[in-house]
């Protein structure tokens, strides 16, 4: 079988390690040379030529600077003769940008796939996108991973007791439903309006949650702004401890101090498919390296990828007794 060969850009070092550790494969070193009239070059320290490359890099700010080393990694693969170039991105920042829902914009979600593609990437290994329907922009194979088992985990040792599962909004009200069939709870969901990139108003919740425990998922948080909304509304039912789970943790502007100081707020827990904000030291963080360096080594056996969330599908979850499946 070829060898595994694996980089990283600058965007989440530390990921890539815990990945390459899994695997148990060293983590190979990439060049990244910044000129004087502000270009990027890349050039990638180990041999690639027949081996299966994956380059490990979550769009993350500056998503921008992040986005062009990705893809001279994945060129420079390509032009080093792999034989299979993998992009490894476990957070997608451009799935937001999936439809045209204002006259003259673009679809950046799906040039961002063609740019990839392009580039040199042979397949995508990615984890949570906004809008599953990105998935379809790739003309490559696209191996897309959940992070719910594992955020369910921190919670299995959780008195659940008189608790609901809250999605912030309806759009994410079916993987919210997927999460509270794990742990057995029920589900609600708020009505959402989004006015503004930092802005939305959500006027009411759908579902029973007055008096109860909650946990809120959400697939990222960005400014918070969704989240503090939601638990106004929540806080209006009587809603007693109240805890935020999401896959992506970006905690951008004032993300931080908003959920941190938050008196409704009982715990924050998140994964690493980005950096951690390094002022929260009260953050939980649930590692998803496992995850992908069981997905990286099937993918490099041939075997299925999807039979790794064969515990998570609803087949195979703890039903609600007033959720029928």
């Amino acid at each position: 079988m070829r060898d595994i060969v694996v980089f990283t850009g600058s965007a989440h070092p530390a990921l890539a390690r815990s990945i390459c550790n899994e695997l148990r494969v060293p983590l190979s070193h990439a060049d990244i040379t910044r000129f004087s009239n502000d270009c990027l070059q890349v050039q990638l320290q180990a041999n690639c030529r027949q081996r299966d490359v994956y380059v490990v890099q979550p769009l993350v700010p500056p998503t921008q600077e992040h986005l062009m080393e990705l893809l001279l990694m994945l060129d420079a693969a390509r032009g080093a003769s792999a034989a299979q170039v993998n992009a490894v991105i476990p957070h997608f920042a451009y799935a937001r940008s999936d439809k045209k829902d204002a006259s003259r914009i673009s679809i950046a979600g799906r040039l961002v796939a063609d740019m990839l593609t392009t580039a040199g990437a042979d397949r995508v290994l990615t984890m949570t996108l906004h809008a599953p329907q990105v998935h379809g922009f790739f003309s490559v194979p696209v191996d897309h991973l959940t992070a719910i088992g594992e955020l369910a985990d921190h919670f299995r040792d959780h008195d659940l007791s008189d608790t609901v599962v809250v999605s912030p909004d309806l759009g994410n009200a079916k993987t919210a439903t997927l999460f509270a069939r794990l742990l057995g709870l029920p589900v609600a969901a708020g009505s959402k309006q989004r006015l503004a990139d930092d802005r939305v108003v959500i006027d009411s919740i759908v579902g029973d949650v007055t008096g109860k425990n909650v946990i809120v998922l959400d697939d990222e948080i960005v400014t918070g702004g969704s989240i503090v909304e939601l638990l106004d509304r929540l806080a209006e039912e009587g809603c007693r401890r109240i805890s935020v789970a999401c896959t992506h943790g970006l905690f951008t502007g004032k993300a931080v101090p908003r959920l941190s100081t938050h008196p409704s707020i009982a715990e924050v827990v998140t994964t690493d498919t980005v950096p951690a904000p390094e002022d929260w030291p009260g953050l939980q963080v649930r590692t998803v390296s496992r995850l992908f360096a069981e997905a990286i080594n099937r993918i490099h056996a041939g075997e299925s990828v999807s039979s790794l969330f064969d515990g998570v599908d609803p087949a195979h979850a703890t039903p609600h007794p007033q959720l029928p499946l």
